[in-house]
């Protein structure tokens, strides 16, 4: 097993959607094909209206991603128009789980059909405790939305309805990592020993004020999460966590 696992984390591509940046695509998929990656986590939003095209697109983008594995996970928009049934014939199970170096990632589908709101749900709480319960090394989540409200983000609307009682079952999982999108927001939350990391958006110009696309770059051992949010326009890094954990 390796000591350490780098994981790409990006979020929100709205591939047909006006604001979708052909530059900043360029720029993200070059940079992280540089950094080589162990996994590439997708949380969620690829299209921006869950149409057959759409999900064309979003498959030939992923596809220039030169990674090993990659986790991809259902947001609020992939599931308009019975996407979610697009989604599984093309990225496979709503609740995929991959285990690279001494970190196990349970994906998890938080979307309702049609709705911009999050639920959760009881199935999804059996499989990540059946998935992250005996797993001994740093434990993560991906969903697509937010479980904690993001600042500068306007009215809170999105939130899964049970995500109170999902937060307790990661707490009491010993959960490290919740890895989300949603809000187009980058952000951190540190719940009890959980960090919750918001990705921006990676690759669309639909963005809050001074809020600049951007996607994460994880280096995780056993004893460290080192947490990076690369800007795609510029590509300058900045370092949001260095911590010491204990598994």
């Amino acid at each position: 097993m390796k000591e350490k696992a780098v994981i790409a984390h990006i979020s929100d591509i709205h591939i047909t959607s006006q604001y979708f940046s052909r530059e900043l695509e360029e720029n993200v998929v070059s940079e992280i094909n540089r950094a080589k990656p162990d996994l590439l986590v997708v949380t969620g939003d690829l299209t921006d209206n869950g149409h057959p095209h759409e999900f064309s697109e979003a498959k030939s983008f992923l596809d220039k991603f030169k990674v090993e594995r990659m986790l991809v996970v259902l947001g609020n928009h992939d599931s308009r128009n019975a996407g979610y049934v697009l989604f599984e014939e093309i990225f496979g199970s709503r609740y995929p789980s991959v285990e690279v170096g001494p970190v196990k990632v349970v994906g998890v589908d938080s979307t309702e059909p049609d709705l911009d709101d999050g639920h959760i749900g009881r199935l999804a709480y059996q499989i990540v405790k059946s998935e992250l319960g005996n797993f001994s090394g740093v434990r993560a989540v991906a969903l697509h939305h937010h479980l904690i409200p993001v600042p500068g983000t306007g009215r809170e609307r999105n939130i899964p309805s049970d995500s109170g009682d999902f937060l307790k079952l990661l707490s009491d999982l010993n959960v490290h990592l919740v890895l989300c999108g949603h809000k187009h927001v980058p952000w951190l939350w540190r719940l009890n020993e959980m960090f919750i990391i918001n990705a921006g958006t990676a690759t669309t110009l639909r963005l809050k004020a001074h809020t600049p696309p951007s996607f994460n770059l994880l280096t995780i051992s056993r004893r460290q999460i080192i947490v990076e949010r690369v800007n795609s326009e510029s590509l300058e890094r900045q370092q949001i966590c260095d911590v010491n954990i204990e598994v």
